[in-house]
């Protein structure tokens, strides 16, 4: 993911606003609010981390005092902590979301929380700059973003995963929705369960609990699709989506929505209009220029705002 085109005339350039920390609704029960996170020391979190010996600890404690070092970089040369092992207490310290070395072959897509540092989170980071700017601005309604694109391959639930993990890395409660009732996979990536979900609610099926915290991520929630049902665009053109979209939008401060490729239906633009919003993810080498400017001209008569068009390289 790399290059983001504006698809609107001007940008309005804003601060970005604190977190609301809005309630969530009843109904969804795991997506309440949290344990506040005890502030740890360095220390703390290196000697959890590397399950090191009091004994050991107090080797990196004397080490500390002879050379005037910090903590880590004390562990560091002592060879009890690598250098990786200081970013992750760094980032617990600082409240940032960041997955351990030994968990990050479990979610390989997760660029922004394998990878925080590097390129590829660094173009979703200069990603979610732009949403900030020309999307959520103070004193207006939020609305949700719909992640669209023509073809399936383009990388629409990779970008989709990786932005809702960087604003929730702001802070802000943030919600990514699997709309994708065609082919799911939000669930994959984050590695949740998918009992219930998307399809249930807009059936009238009230299931508890469809909202799940990812781990390691306390303002990270998402609402998988469920069972995959026969009649995926008929569920998203009843009113019942939009207005679930809507209140979704009123008690979180982001609200990320995966849809199914464009190939396949009408399914990613009814999902669109019903957010207010719609990112378009395109792929380098590969997305064909006629089907991106139907995609993309389709938007004239809609009513979501068109924000974009990301080019995934990736």
């Amino acid at each position: 993911m790399a290059k983001f085109r504006d698809s609107t005339p001007e940008a309005t350039v804003v601060e970005a606003t604190a977190p609301r920390h809005p309630r969530v609704p009843p109904a969804m029960a795991s997506a309440e609010a949290e344990e506040p996170v005890l502030d740890r020391s360095i220390g703390d979190i290196i000697a959890e981390l590397r399950d090191l010996s009091a004994e050991q600890v107090e080797r990196v404690l004397a080490h500390q005092r002879e050379t005037g070092v910090r903590f880590g970089e004390a562990a560091v040369a002592l060879g009890y902590a690598s250098k990786e092992d200081v970013l992750f207490a760094l980032s617990q310290q600082f409240h940032y979301p960041y997955a351990p070395e030994e968990k990050r072959t479990d979610n390989p897509e997760l660029v922004t929380l394998n990878e925080p540092f590097g390129a590829r989170a660094e173009h979703f980071r200069a990603l979610r700059s732009q949403l900030m700017m020309r999307l959520f601005v103070e004193g207006e309604p939020r609305q949700a973003l719909a992640v669209i694109s023509p073809d399936s391959g383009d990388g629409k639930t990779y970008c989709a995963a990786n932005l809702a993990v960087t604003l929730a890395q702001l802070g802000g409660r943030t919600l990514l929705v699997d709309a994708d009732m065609r082919g799911p996979r939000v669930h994959e990536v984050f590695r949740v369960s998918n009992r219930a979900g998307l399809s249930g609610i807009l059936s009238g099926r009230a299931d508890k609990g469809v909202i799940q915290q990812v781990p390691g991520v306390t303002s990270l929630f998402i609402l998988p699709v469920g069972t995959t049902p026969p009649n995926p665009l008929e569920l998203v053109e009843r009113p019942a989506f939009g207005l679930l979209m809507r209140e979704l939008a009123s008690k979180f401060d982001y609200v990320v929505v995966d849809t199914p490729a464009a190939v396949y239906g009408a399914d990613a633009a009814v999902i669109a209009a019903r957010c207010g919003t719609a990112l378009v993810i395109a792929r380098k080498d590969a997305s064909r220029v006629g089907m991106l400017q139907e995609l993309v001209g389709s938007f004239s008569g809609s009513p979501a705002k068109l924000a974009g068009v990301v080019m995934n390289e990736f």
